[in-house]
């Protein structure tokens, strides 16, 4: 992912709310959300380069994502898949905590990323470019640096995010879709200096991101309610065709 806005324990109604865009190469293969025939409670996209996912959850209520940290100038080539960070997590058993405590040894292995981990109980945030930590009750942002970097798409997300939230008449899942649709760039005196150029720095400065070669490629909607019910829902771009859109449904099992 490369842009995840979400709520910890924050709405009456909805324990966990998280609105993401996936956005990478156009020509990287990937398959759509769906439970894995190798992993049957999990349900994610598929990276079908490397396997692993960039977002995903489980019928146990394991969840995690993770967002690349852009820094082009420490490059590692060969690194491995960071995917594979969300999708071990999710085959798993370990809490959140002790899944980041192991992971920490060999993180700076990977090229830079952040990652989400968590299950009905808990929530962590671990960047090998930062610290770990259990989240607290909250709003929070995360695109390509560390959690809540108040880059311009941060905070504009954050700021409607939180609107969305607030709405009397409920929250909407479509209402979330069109915020992650806006395309709206930043000014230039606002941009960050990410070692990409000022052209790329603009490109990547809305929150769905359109350029000849790379793009927002997914989008999903993440709600876990207080009845533990999940609903997942992921709308794919396919260049010129119109977006494809896939809600699942469950209850999570389990303790």
């Amino acid at each position: 992912m490369c842009l995840i806005l979400f709520a910890w324990r924050m709405h009456e109604n909805f324990p966990l709310v998280l609105a993401a865009n996936r956005d990478e190469f156009y020509e990287r293969p990937s398959a759509p959300a769906a439970f894995w025939q190798d992993a049957p409670d999990l349900l994610a996209g598929r990276d079908l380069r490397e396997g692993g996912t960039w977002l995903g959850i489980t019928r146990t209520g394991r969840f995690a994502a993770v967002t690349n940290y852009r820094d082009p100038a420490s490059l590692k080539i060969g690194a491995p898949s960071r995917g594979k960070l969300v999708s071990d997590y999710l085959r798993g058993r370990e809490t959140p905590g002790a899944y980041i405590n192991r992971i920490k040894h060999d993180a700076n292995c990977f090229n830079g990323f952040s990652l989400l981990v968590g299950d009905p109980a808990r929530l962590f945030y671990f960047s090998n470019r930062g610290a770990a930590q259990r989240l607290k009750s909250g709003i929070y942002g995360l695109s390509n640096r560390l959690l809540d970097t108040p880059w311009p798409k941060v905070e504009q997300g954050k700021t409607a995010f939180l609107a969305l939230l607030k709405e009397k008449k409920g929250l909407s899942r479509e209402a979330l879709f069109d915020l992650l649709a806006d395309r709206t760039r930043s000014p230039d005196d606002r941009l960050p200096d990410t070692g990409v150029g000022l052209a790329w720095e603009r490109i990547l400065s809305s929150l769905f991101i359109e350029s000849p070669v790379y793009g927002t490629r997914s989008s999903t909607v993440l709600l876990i309610d207080r009845m533990r019910c999940v609903t997942f829902t992921e709308r794919v771009f396919n260049g010129k065709e119109d977006p494809r859109t896939t809600r699942f449904t469950f209850r999570i099992t389990g303790k």
